[in-house]
């Protein structure tokens, strides 16, 4: 792959991907370790965590992480600053598509974000997650991301968090828009923008890719990707390191904000 960052054995990278015990946030560190990167493998799970890490080999390792809960937020700063002394990519790809139980279908989820009838308990808790997390997090971390020389913030987001591409009536999944999931996505677009733009002066980039509709336990495994084919624009987005800063971009390229 051209233009990536590959760590070299003397100063190796250091990553932390939040939510990557499984999905495409497990693929992600995967592939970042594969190519030299110290990876933290962020899990809320400590255990689930230390299993995905196994896996991965020994250039990764879990560290608990709850990106709702600040205690477990600046806990990881602590472990990284003292182990590491610096951060230089982050992913942002924790999160929850709804706040309903395990196995929900697609369709249920769908018919619950509903603007109209919308719990709003659920939409707090899911944007807990996908909004608020990635502002936590990203503030908690950007002290270790200023001492790398390169930083770079990849903010896992989705398709369906463009309002040009939802607001188009050919659109085939304009329906699946909601309050809840998809509108934290768009939520967190801008939150990429945000940072993106108050962060370029010290060199940080920011982006945000898209999987792709990737069959994980986010969509009760219904989406028509691969995981491994769903990880490759996140994987890429990360490695990349002439990608512009504030860029939004899917399995077959740039996406309309």
């Amino acid at each position: 792959m051209e233009n990536q960052i590959k760590s070299s054995t003397n100063n190796p990278l250091v990553a932390l991907v939040t939510g990557a015990n499984q999905g495409v946030g497990y693929q992600i560190a995967k592939t970042l370790a594969e190519n030299g990167y110290i990876v933290y493998v962020g899990s809320r799970n400590l255990s689930n965590g230390e299993k995905a890490a196994a896996e991965m080999g020994a250039q990764a390792q879990a560290i608990q992480l709850d990106v709702t809960q600040q205690p477990s937020i600046s806990a990881a700063v602590v472990q990284i600053q003292k182990e590491q002394g610096r951060l230089d990519l982050l992913v942002n790809n924790a999160a929850i598509a709804h706040a309903g139980q395990p196995g929900r279908t697609l369709e249920d989820a769908t018919a619950a974000g509903k603007a109209t009838t919308a719990s709003l308990d659920e939409v707090r808790t899911v944007w807990e997650t996908n909004v608020f997390g990635v502002i936590a997090v990203t503030q908690a971390m950007l002290p270790l991301l200023r001492k790398s020389s390169a930083a770079r913030i990849v903010n896992v987001s989705s398709g369906l968090g463009s309002l040009t591409w939802i607001s188009d009536p050919a659109c085939w999944a304009r329906e699946h828009f909601g309050v809840v999931y998809a509108a934290s996505k768009t939520a967190l677009n801008a939150v990429t923008m945000a940072f993106a733009i108050e962060l370029e002066s010290e060199n940080i980039k920011v982006i945000a890719p898209s999987p792709g509709f990737t069959a994980t336990a986010l969509n009760n495994f219904q989406g028509t990707d691969s995981v491994e084919v769903g990880s490759r624009e996140p994987v890429q987005a990360a490695l990349d390191t002439n990608r512009a800063t504030a860029s939004f971009t899917g399995p077959d390229g740039p996406l309309p904000w």
